[in-house]
């Protein structure tokens, strides 16, 4: 008999928009084919959410438009499912292990009134550093990255002014900070929370790899709206950084290689009889 799965469940927050996330996330996940079997549910598109019984780990994606709107239902339960995971971890020995992903991320943030989410004046596009913290130096999300690491960035919406109470209450942490611009006096954008033991969120793209973003910049669309809003010399940089295995190809082989291998120890741990 073959040793048992994890069972991982995949919230797909994409609503049937065309998106090369979910094909990353899926090569990653076949790396660990021999020890992680999953399922995925259209939240967005479908109301479908798993019942967390049947689910040790999940994956909730990033995904198109505003993160504080949805349709009354499967909003509601979405933020129901962040609830019961939480619960569900305060109450058992076995643990539920959750990675948010940028439109995630961004919804959990505000259901859990972490921080204030506001439109961004331009829309963030590229590969970008991203600096840790001195929490996030400690991160084991965050093992064999250097700091600052390379991720891809693209996004409408930031977090920003975290409520240090409400991080004090949950035992949350901001574990990663957008890159210090010095010549712009905005706030940096909050880039990754440990919200707890279990569940961990990054507004970046980790799944993303170097022929995902590439596909990508081919779009004459979205070549055009780099080239109009950076210029042409920062659309060749952008496509340097990513064929550079130092940068997207590090994030991508480590960070939610790192997350899956961290759940699937500690699970093994729960599962091992005792022997008194």
């Amino acid at each position: 008999m073959g040793k048992k799965k994890v069972n991982l469940a995949i919230l797909d927050m994409y609503d049937g928009e065309p998106n090369q996330g979910m094909r990353c996330i899926h090569d990653i996940l076949s790396r660990f084919s021999s020890e992680i079997s999953y399922r995925e549910f259209d939240v967005r598109g479908k109301a479908e959410l798993p019942d967390i019984r049947n689910f040790d780990m999940f994956i909730s994606t990033g995904g198109p438009g505003n993160p504080t709107e949805g349709d009354g239902n499967w909003d509601l339960r979405y933020n129901d499912f962040l609830d019961q995971v939480w619960i569900w971890n305060m109450n058992h020995a076995k643990k539920k292990y959750l990675l948010l992903i940028c439109h995630s991320f961004q919804m959990a943030c505000k259901h859990f009134g972490l921080g204030q989410l506001s439109k961004r004046k331009s829309t963030s596009f590229g590969v970008m550093t991203v600096h840790k913290t001195p929490e996030g130096l400690q991160d084991p999300l965050f093992a064999n990255l250097d700091n600052p690491f390379w991720a891809v960035d693209s996004r409408d919406y930031q977090v920003l002014q975290p409520d240090k109470r409400k991080f004090k209450a949950l035992g949350s942490k901001i574990i990663a900070l957008e890159k210090i611009r010095n010549h712009v006096e905005y706030e940096r954008a909050i880039m990754a929370i440990r919200f707890s033991a279990e569940i961990v969120g990054t507004q970046f793209h980790p799944e993303a790899d170097a022929v995902s973003f590439l596909e990508h910049l081919k779009k004459p669309m979205v070549k055009e709206k780099i080239i109009e809003l950076k210029g042409k010399t920062k659309f060749r940089t952008m496509l340097e950084d990513l064929v550079d295995e130092n940068k997207v190809y590090k994030t991508n082989e480590t960070l939610i290689p790192n997350f899956l291998e961290q759940s699937i120890q500690k699970l093994k741990l729960v599962n091992t009889p005792s022997l008194t």
